[in-house]
């Protein structure tokens, strides 16, 4: 057998792809790679969304020929569970290499590579040491790539499960910007179409006693990253200002780039702003009701669920968000409690925290987080100046996208980048260090296309993630505000709960890893 992908091709050259020889050789490996996998496919995260499983029913193979071997016997390897993000389960793997060339090619961590060799070789950490003490940021993206179960996000319905049943606990949902045009595919919408008003819904008849948006933090991001990257202009503070957004960039400059932190926003995050937010909130608005706060966070991210277990975010004891699911955990929720998702009803959020702008709701995509910010610094506060934002540069899927950005009519102009991937980030860092680029302030998102390719999304490719974009900017177009700083609930807030505690209940200073 000849392979393709290394004979050069001549002219007239005839290749054959499908031939009674060529389709033995795959059955025998598709037999042989079962032979030596765990095959408890009813009770594996990936039951009818495996490749290994998918592509054996397409070439028929009903049984296994090979007896199992002695080595998937003792069922050797321990399953890793040290992460709060993701779970590795070595007997799983079939050692196709994805995770490994994505965590280190496009993503530059690293952490997992290929170990051993011949029969025993295996994915894993460095001395297979747990992953949570690697350089891992807990992007996930492993655990998106992989085909048959052996990185998976770590599952934390049961957890919110319990929650909605214990009548001591007031469950309060936060639904992340990209979840909105994520879900829907899971349940028949093939456009990525923005199903925000079924997700309440759904979240209501599941037993949430509130419902919020976590577009509504970001507005409050907006403000006050706008705040903090004027201050340090005007004072002459080293810039570039990079944002915070990103649990796993921040955990990537504390492992990699610990020389950055100082540049990184203080700015918490917007899930975490609203779990300190919101708690602070309850507390003064319900004093005569014992039931406990439960902050249930549904995000595309899995960065998510290590952010929300860092030291720097409990307060009185008590983590600011109790619990993170990812989009597809919602999901499994919803198929759980026997729901009808396309059948639902509209419904529409709770007030207060449930209003927000469009530059709010674009924190989903790449350049959004930007965008929102360029939107605070424009003066004409115009559908026509916003138009024209779009055109800067500030928008579309390219890894790295730098651009200059007019603030102000003297002509003053702001450098600007925006990077998706962690790879394009670590460019762009040897770029500046290299003295060939300055910037004033940088946007990084560690997931490819932003928090629509994040790994608690359904799987897509490039053209799926486009079309979630596509979605965020649309539904942006149809908001009544556009600008953060528009949003009506804001001020009272500042005027109220976030008087003399904006920065206690807002930013963070993140102690040393």
């Amino acid at each position: 057998v000849i392979a393709s992908c290394s004979t050069p091709p001549v002219h007239k050259m005839e290749v054959r792809t499908n031939t009674p020889k060529l389709n033995k050789h795959r059955k025998t490996i598709l037999r042989m790679l079962l032979a030596s996998h765990c095959r408890e496919c009813t009770t594996c995260s990936k039951s009818g969304n495996c490749k290994l499983q998918t592509i054996a029913k397409r070439f028929g193979i009903d049984e296994v020929r090979f007896d199992k071997t002695e080595k998937a016997f003792k069922d050797e390897y321990p399953i890793d569970d040290s992460s709060m993000a993701i779970s590795r389960n070595p007997n799983k793997c079939i050692l196709c290499g994805d995770c490994v060339r994505m965590c280190s090619e496009t993503q530059n961590v690293g952490a997992i590579d290929f170990a051993f060799r011949g029969y025993d070789m295996m994915v894993c950490p460095a001395f297979n040491m747990p992953i949570s003490e690697t350089e891992c940021v807990s992007c996930g993206q492993c655990a998106a790539v992989c085909p048959t179960g052996a990185i998976t996000i770590k599952n934390d319905v049961p957890a919110v499960w319990d929650a909605i049943y214990d009548k001591k606990k007031r469950v309060v949902a936060q639904v992340a910007p990209a979840v909105r045009v994520g879900l829907g595919e899971l349940f028949g919408f093939q456009n990525s179409e923005n199903v925000m008003p079924l997700i309440i819904a759904a979240l209501r008849k599941l037993g949430f006693d509130e419902v919020y948006d976590t577009s509504f933090t970001a507005d409050l991001t907006v403000i006050e990253e706008t705040n903090e990257f004027l201050s340090k202009l005007e004072r002459g503070e080293k810039l570039p200002l990079f944002t915070s957004c990103c649990p796993a960039w921040v955990r990537y400059v504390e492992n990699k780039h610990p020389e950055l932190m100082p540049q990184v926003s203080t700015c918490k995050s917007p899930q975490q702003m609203f779990g300190s937010l919101v708690k602070s909130y309850m507390k003064d608005k319900y004093q005569d009701d014992d039931r406990e706060t439960f902050v249930v966070s549904i995000m595309p991210c899995t960065a998510k669920k290590m952010e929300a277990r860092r030291e720097e975010f409990i307060t009185d004891g008590y983590y600011d968000v109790d619990a993170v699911i990812s989009t597809e955990g919602l999901a499994d929720m919803i198929t759980e409690a026997g729901i009808v998702f396309k059948e639902l009803e509209p419904e529409a959020h709770d007030l207060p925290f449930g209003m927000f702008s469009g530059g709010g709701l674009i924190f989903g995509t790449t350049g959004g987080v930007t965008e929102a910010v360029i939107r605070k610094f424009i003066q004409d506060k115009t559908y026509t100046s916003i138009d024209n934002i779009k055109f800067s540069g500030v928008r579309g899927m390219e890894g790295i996208k730098e651009f200059e950005f007019p603030i102000n009519e003297e002509g003053d102009a702001i450098r600007i980048a925006v990077v998706n991937g962690l790879g394009n980030a670590e460019r762009l860092i040897q770029i500046m260090n290299s003295g060939e680029a300055e910037y004033h302030f940088v946007e990084v998102m560690a997931c490819p296309g932003g928090c629509v390719g994040g790994a608690g999304q359904p799987f897509g490719l490039a053209d799926k993630k486009r079309r979630r974009t596509e979605s965020l900017y649309a539904s942006d177009k149809q908001t009544n505000l556009r600008h953060s700083d528009e949003n009506p609930f804001i001020p009272p807030l500042y005027e109220g709960l976030l008087k003399d505690r904006a920065h206690e209940l807002l930013h963070v200073h993140y102690k040393k890893v």
